[in-house]
């Protein structure tokens, strides 16, 4: 393997992770913020899940391959404005669903054993509507930052190694 697949990998890694903690921090602060009961441990415990499972999807399913070949199959140019605009949307798709169920599942379990007559359904599809929208501003502000940081982190330590 290359120093430049090694690097590529490297760089793919660190944007799984800052895009599944940054991703899961908002969905979950969303979450509990809309559903009217924020306490600092429901929080926590659904940032936690929810964190776990992002990370997961992150390194089972090949987010970036999957959005690259959509991508060109739709005909959009590379490293485009719609090309970013439809990356954004192809990852919000693939994480906030599975996201958004584990935290709606968990406030549903807790409220439920608490004695509230809910309907799991209704309350996974709001919760949905609202964190697609917001997974995806998220996910469109974030993704181009992170890279940059990391491409600009990825050539400060080849330039310093090299003297």
């Amino acid at each position: 393997m290359t120093n430049e697949n090694i690097n590529m990998r490297k760089i793919g890694f660190c944007m799984n992770v800052l895009m599944g903690v940054s991703l899961s921090f908002a969905l979950s602060l969303i979450g509990i913020l809309f559903s009217g009961h924020f306490t600092l441990s429901g929080w926590l415990i659904s940032f936690a899940a929810s964190t776990v499972l992002s990370l997961l999807i992150g390194f089972i399913i090949p987010v970036r391959k999957i959005s690259t070949a959509l991508i060109k199959k739709a005909g959009v140019k590379e490293r485009s404005f719609a090309a970013h605009r439809l990356d954004s949307f192809i990852s919000d798709i693939i994480y906030t669903p599975f996201i958004t169920f584990a935290m709606v599942f968990i406030a549903y379990k807790n409220a439920v054993s608490h004695g509230a007559q809910l309907s799991f359904v209704p309350m996974y599809f709001h919760s949905l509507a609202i964190s697609l929208l917001a997974g995806y501003v998220f996910i469109f502000i974030l993704q181009p930052l992170y890279l940059k940081l990391l491409l600009k982190n990825k050539t400060t330590s080849v330039s310093e190694s090299e003297k």
